[in-house]
């Protein structure tokens, strides 16, 4: 109902109970701007009181790139230094991804819906629709961040010859979602069109990259092998994210029929 558009909710029932009402609660705090400001046995109100010019879209998609750019630098931090206190703080992050994403979702879908609320939100229904898509990849790093560091908890020492390469292949990922990102929100197209092209063009040379790591794997121990393949999966899905981000901006760069 919050993505529907829906400022209050009335959530009604004979007898709310304790758990109801914890439940209640944990939904409410996986939103942004939204609090509970009326309870009794019987019911509970629920209220969007964020001010949608306070979180723009861009503002939301704009804070979700920093943050899941900064958690798949520290999830591979973890993992190289084998800081079970960093990989923890990655997890815990990633709700404020999520909360961005449905601010995300409910902008777009209230585009979709009425023509009052584009002029609201200063941005056309094309471009909601290219930072919603967007909004998804970055999502989906933000998960494969989690993944690297619930994996890092329980990965012993790493060889530094592996080590060092998954970190430049997390250098050569994040490349391509800073590339693909200032692409999206380029007010040049040329500027955006050159952008993505760099950033796919990289994509191509990580798929390279990441069958060479890929080699060095075989050499481990079946386990830490196992376990560190799902790593380099996941940066390597995370560069290739970056690149559905590059293909969305070259189409928002490209001219409208006439």
């Amino acid at each position: 109902m919050y993505v529907s558009g829906f400022d209050v909710i009335h959530l009604e029932a004979n007898a709310i109970s304790t758990d109801q009402r914890r439940a209640i609660r944990s939904a409410v705090q996986g939103l942004v701007g939204v609090e509970v400001v009326e309870e009794s046995d019987d019911h509970v109100v629920v209220q969007d009181l964020l001010d949608s010019a306070e979180l723009s879209i861009v503002n939301a998609i704009t804070r979700m790139r920093l943050i899941a750019t900064s958690m798949l630098e520290d999830a591979v931090t973890a993992l190289i230094e084998d800081d079970d206190a960093v990989a923890a703080n990655v997890v815990d992050r990633d709700d404020d991804v999520d909360r961005l994403f449905l601010v995300v979702s409910r902008i777009f879908r209230a585009t979709l819906c009425s023509p009052q609320a584009v002029e609201g939100v200063s941005v056309s229904r094309e471009d909601c629709f290219d930072f919603h898509s967007s909004a998804r990849q970055l999502e989906r790093v933000a998960d494969h961040a989690v993944k690297i560091a619930q994996l890092a908890r329980n990965l012993e020492a790493i060889p530094e010859a592996v080590a060092d390469a998954l970190v430049e292949l997390h250098g050569d990922a994040s490349a391509v979602l800073e590339k693909a990102m200032d692409a999206l929100f380029a007010d040049d197209s040329d500027e955006a069109t050159d952008l993505s092209h760099d950033a796919l063009a990289a994509v191509r040379e990580i798929d390279e990259h990441t069958r060479t790591i890929d080699d060095m794997l075989r050499d481990l121990e079946s386990v830490q092998a196992q376990s560190l393949g799902l790593v380099l999966d996941s940066l390597s899905r995370s560069a290739d994210y970056g690149g559905n981000i590059a293909e969305t901006a070259l189409q928002k760069a490209a001219p409208e029929p006439k």
